[in-house]
């Protein structure tokens, strides 16, 4: 299984594939029903908060007139986690993404306790939250 993760960490996520690993999280996607879109941004609260070892992340990611490969509107969308100094401490999603709703499985069982930040970039949207690992 730990081989399996390090070549998806390392490997290039193809968009359209419904899931996916890396060394630091996984991630679920949900296409929006037709008749109801994702209309704006939305960035959640990890949950749970305080978290050991792993903690769940959703965001929303609306529809754009940026084409991706197929004819799906998405956009870049970077998903990085930080320390109290800045330094980053995992990238959990660095690709384009289509319309829809996502959430992330952030394990940090290599991590030491403390409070960490996450941020979120997509297109001009940028939101920063604040959670706690506590082990």
């Amino acid at each position: 299984m730990k081989s399996l993760k390090l070549y998806l960490f390392l490997a290039l996520i193809i968009p359209t594939l419904p899931e996916y690993q890396s060394k630091f999280a996984s991630m679920t996607y949900s296409p929006p029903p037709p008749t109801n879109p994702v209309m704006k941004y939305v960035f959640y609260q990890n949950y749970p908060n305080p978290f050991n070892p792993s903690t769940r992340i959703k965001f929303s990611i609306p529809q754009t007139d940026s084409h991706l490969p197929g004819g799906a509107r998405g956009q870049l969308v970077t998903l990085k986690v930080y320390d109290v100094l800045g330094n980053e401490v995992a990238t959990l999603v660095n690709e384009e993404l289509a319309a829809g709703k996502y959430e992330v499985e952030f394990d940090a069982i290599d991590l030491s306790s403390g409070i960490y930040f996450y941020i979120i970039k997509a297109g001009s949207f940028v939101q920063t939250k604040k959670m706690v690992l506590i082990k």
